[in-house]
């Protein structure tokens, strides 16, 4: 083999550091922009905000620098002897008391095991509340297991998350014999009388009959009616109250009081302790009519001034190679870009927003109804970025209109060949569906009814279409319409 060198030329593209912090600040939230600056003041003391930050974060979820620790109060008792000097054969412990090993009713055992904040804590989530009556219930160890394995499959809204073979399967795996559906069912209907009233149900019909059968105070008569109406919870979704009666030998007014005894049930009882935390939005533009024309700004609470510390830029000199000279001097790179990554945001936010506003100017003239289509290439091939660039630019932004405040993304949508050779968007055409809808009156019309009404306006859309659309609106489907309407009358 012979060795020998080769010239060659080539092309590659790396994303530089700057790249891809630029990249990184561009798809973030506000919240979460607000965060990262935040954490930037504290690391880099070559960087400062010229004006307080807005306070869109609470201060209990910005973290702590690290190694920070809170602030600790110390008592002293005022009759304490506590000596100028210690020996010097003394111990710090042999004078003071140790802060480490607690004392009075804060102290505690470390080697007993126990976990008093867990008895000491209020359950948040259904999961802890259900566990926290599981430590209450006396179970035998295998039937622990099972009942730990039952609690980890209930989903948030109470509800059993897999079928009993499942569950089986999985305690089956931990023990010698396996355990039987029979063994299992015995440990979950014990788990159904844990609290909320009505958990761990395996589907709609056996959370209200747990709900039902531990209902006190009502008349034994009527429960056994809504016993027997949810034994058919399909006719119950549909109204159809006439095959009700048929089925289970009522009358009109045992179904009317069930149905109305049913209605005051939870259909999810995890809900009221399962809750997100709500999320508020900022809106990062600001959208307005001025004199007749629309103008878009950013939102100038969310926009923080930051500049270089100049004390601490006068501080460098440029042959000082010492380790504080070179930290200093990283650390004002740094903070130039930061500010340059910043300002690049809050430009392409600016240029992607105006641009769908351009583009969109009847919709905030008219409404939805006058929606066009728009893809992100659309905006991308007329700003001459690339579409993953509008993409991170409209992700989690929202714009504050005089109609509502929408997400950047909204007014994206397909579109739909029209009868003259245009386009309409599907947005469009939900609303003109919405329209038709609100204007039936007593007769409700169907799919097939709403797809001819958009013809005849020149939108050629399909039956199928139009009850995609009807659904993802989460309008009812023509027969419950139609059942509510005569309820109505």
């Amino acid at each position: 083999m012979k060795q020998g060198l080769e010239l060659g030329v080539s092309q590659h593209l790396a994303l530089t550091p700057q790249l891809q912090q630029a990249i990184r600040l561009l798809q973030l939230s506000t919240l979460d922009l607000q965060l990262e600056i935040r954490e930037a003041l504290d690391a880099n003391p070559l960087l400062e905000a010229e004006d307080d930050l807005p306070d869109l974060i609470p201060e209990e979820l910005i973290p702590p620098p690290a190694g920070e620790q809170p602030d600790r109060t110390l008592e002293f008792d005022g009759d304490t002897d506590i000596p100028q000097e210690l020996g010097v054969d003394g111990n710090w412990e042999d004078t003071f008391i140790d802060l480490n090993a607690g004392s009075g009713a804060g102290s505690h055992d470390e080697d007993d095991g126990s976990d008093y904040s867990s008895g000491a804590c209020k359950p948040q989530t259904l999961h802890d509340l259900l566990l926290w009556q599981l430590d209450l219930t006396p179970f035998s160890p295998d039937d622990r297991l099972i009942a730990d394995i039952i609690i980890d499959s209930i989903q948030p809204d109470g509800y059993l998350g897999q079928p009993v073979q499942e569950l089986c399967a999985i305690a089956s795996s931990g023990r010698s014999e396996p355990v039987d559906e029979t063994e299992l069912l015995s440990v979950l209907r014990r788990i159904q009388h844990f609290d909320p009233v009505g958990v761990a149900a395996r589907d709609l019909a056996e959370c209200l009959r747990l709900q039902l059968e531990q209902l006190d105070d009502i008349d034994p008569e009527q429960r056994d009616w809504a016993l027997a109406v949810v034994e058919h919870v399909d006719l119950l979704g549909e109204h159809d109250y006439k095959a009700l009666q048929r089925i289970t030998d009522l009358s009109a007014e045992a179904i009317d009081a069930a149905v109305h005894l049913i209605q005051a049930l939870n259909p999810r009882p995890g809900n009221k302790l399962d809750q997100e935390e709500p999320e508020y939005i900022v809106p990062d533009v600001l959208v307005r009519k001025v004199s007749g024309s629309w103008q878009v700004e950013l939102n100038p609470a969310i926009v923080p001034k930051l500049r270089v510390n100049q004390t601490y830029a006068g501080m460098i000199r440029r042959r000082d190679s010492s380790a504080d000279n070179e930290y200093l001097k990283n650390r004002l790179q740094e903070a130039r870009w930061f500010i340059n990554s910043l300002k690049s945001r809050n430009d392409t936010l600016l240029r992607v927003a105006r641009a769908i506003v351009q583009r969109q100017i009847a919709f905030f003239e008219e409404g939805p109804q006058a929606m066009v289509p728009l893809v992100l290439q659309d905006i991308a091939d007329e700003l001459e970025l690339h579409q993953s660039t509008i993409s991170r630019a409209t992700n989690r932004k929202y714009m504050h209109a005089p109609r509502a405040i929408y997400e950047l993304k909204f007014f994206f949508s397909s579109h739909v060949s029209t009868s003259d050779g245009g386009t309409a968007s599907a947005t469009a055409i939900r609303a003109q569906i919405q329209d038709l809808i609100q204007a039936e009156g007593s007769h409700p019309l169907s799919d097939n009814d709403l797809a001819e009404r958009l013809q005849q306006q020149g939108i050629n859309v399909a039956r199928r279409t139009v009850a995609k659309y009807r659904e993802n609106m989460g309008i009812p489907s023509t027969t419950a319409r139609r059942k509510a309407a005569r309820r109505k009358t």
